[in-house]
C-alpha cells in the first residue's frame, strides 16, 4: 500500500502552484474549479509518483502555523545530495524564502535544512 496523495489548503493557489514546481520539479495538472461551492485545485506530482494537491477556498482564513499542533507538520523533498541540499537552501534564501533550519546533520542521520513555504509550513529538503 502507498500513499495516493497528500492534500493541503493554501492561501493562494497559483502561488503555491509556483513555488512547488519551480523548487521541487513537480508538475501541474489542469486547474479543477467547483463554482458551485468557490473550490480550486491542482494536483501536482514529481517523476517517482508523489502527489500533492494544493487547495483553495476564499473564505479559508490564513492558517497559524507555530508546529506544535496536532496533523501535518511538515513535508520532505529528497534531493540527492548534500551538494543539492545547500544548493537548494541558498537559492531558495536568495529568492527571499525563509531559512527555518539551516543546512545541518541531524542526529537522526539526515542532512537536512528546513524552509518555510509561501503560506509558512516546513518543508524539509534532505539529502
Amino acid at each position: 500500500m502507498k500513499i495516493e496523495h497528500i492534500a493541503m489548503w493554501v492561501s493562494n493557489l497559483e502561488v503555491s502552484r509556483q513555488f512547488y514546481t519551480k523548487y521541487f520539479q513537480m508538475t501541474s495538472n489542469d486547474k479543477y474549479e467547483n463554482k458551485s461551492k468557490l473550490f480550486t485545485s491542482y494536483f501536482l506530482s514529481n517523476n517517482e509518483g508523489a502527489r500533492l494537491e494544493i487547495m483553495h477556498k476564499p473564505e479559508l482564513e490564513t492558517n497559524t502555523i507555530n508546529n506544535n499542533q496536532l496533523g501535518l507538520v511538515h513535508l520532505t523533498f529528497s534531493c540527492g545530495s548534500r551538494d543539492a541540499v545547500d544548493l537548494l537552501t541558498e537559492q531558495l534564501r536568495h529568492d527571499g524564502y525563509t531559512i527555518q533550519g539551516e543546512p545541518r546533520l541531524t542526529g537522526d542521520g539526515y542532512y537536512e535544512s528546513v524552509i518555510l513555504d509561501p503560506d509558512g509550513n516546513w518543508i524539509e529538503i534532505t539529502e
